[in-house]
């Protein structure tokens, strides 16, 4: 009896003190981001970067349109030390650009095939929603060599971009079709190329060499 009620006394402080963390974080389920964040390992494989690539034509015109957000900015090619606050901070912002921009392709949009930009008017297609997640945390005090623009293969084998944060638990994936923030090797994508972590207005191999012509997609 008297183990029986330690036990119980013991598992009341443990949800007691779950309880206290989950107020402690805030808008972007505190409980299942320490229970996602307990269960990667630390350990996880972040990516492996391949030679310098050609830069997507995209880009390379949203850096002319702004010049602000792009420029010869070098990075120190660290990992973010991620936590259950900062992973709940990272739901929160995945979460609130996916459930405000509604879906529209750049020709439907601006009439062209390829454009990327900002979607300041609530409509864009995937790498507009990378681009506002990754301004949105840089303006929150994230590394901006850890927020790298990511050209992928989605499952129909289409061009689709994502945001990869590269974390001391693997890279993480910030994806428009997908609500759950995932590790780069949990997605079932091909991963093309992305922003060099050094030079972020570099772009390097990540393997898939058919690079897409068009990753603009809904």
């Amino acid at each position: 009896m008297k183990k029986r009620l330690e036990r119980a006394l013991l598992a009341a402080g443990q949800a007691a003190l779950a309880a206290t963390v989950a107020v402690v974080l805030t808008h972007a389920a505190p409980a299942q981001a320490e229970k996602t964040v307990a269960m990667l390992s630390s350990f996880a494989a972040n990516m492996a970067a391949g030679a310098h690539t050609a830069v997507p034509m995209g880009y390379f015109q949203f850096c002319a349109e702004q010049p602000a957000d792009c420029g010869p900015r070098k990075g120190s090619g660290g990992k973010v030390a991620l936590t259950e606050a900062n992973f709940a901070q990272l739901r929160e912002v995945n979460d609130a650009v996916n459930g405000r921009i509604q879906p529209m392709t750049d020709l439907e949009h601006y009439g062209e095939i390829e454009r990327w930009t900002y979607p300041d008017d609530g409509f864009g297609d995937c790498e507009d929603y990378v681009l506002l997640k990754r301004r949105t945390l840089v303006d929150l005090g994230w590394p901006g060599d850890t927020l790298l623009v990511t050209v992928v293969r989605d499952h129909k084998g289409d061009g689709h971009a994502v945001l990869t944060v590269v974390t001391d638990r693997g890279d993480l994936v910030l994806d428009n079709q997908e609500a759950a923030i995932l590790l780069w090797h949990e997605t079932g994508y091909r991963f093309v190329k992305r922003q060099a972590q050094h030079d972020t207005d570099s772009w390097v191999s990540l393997g898939d060499v058919l690079a897409p012509l068009s990753v603009g997609r809904n």
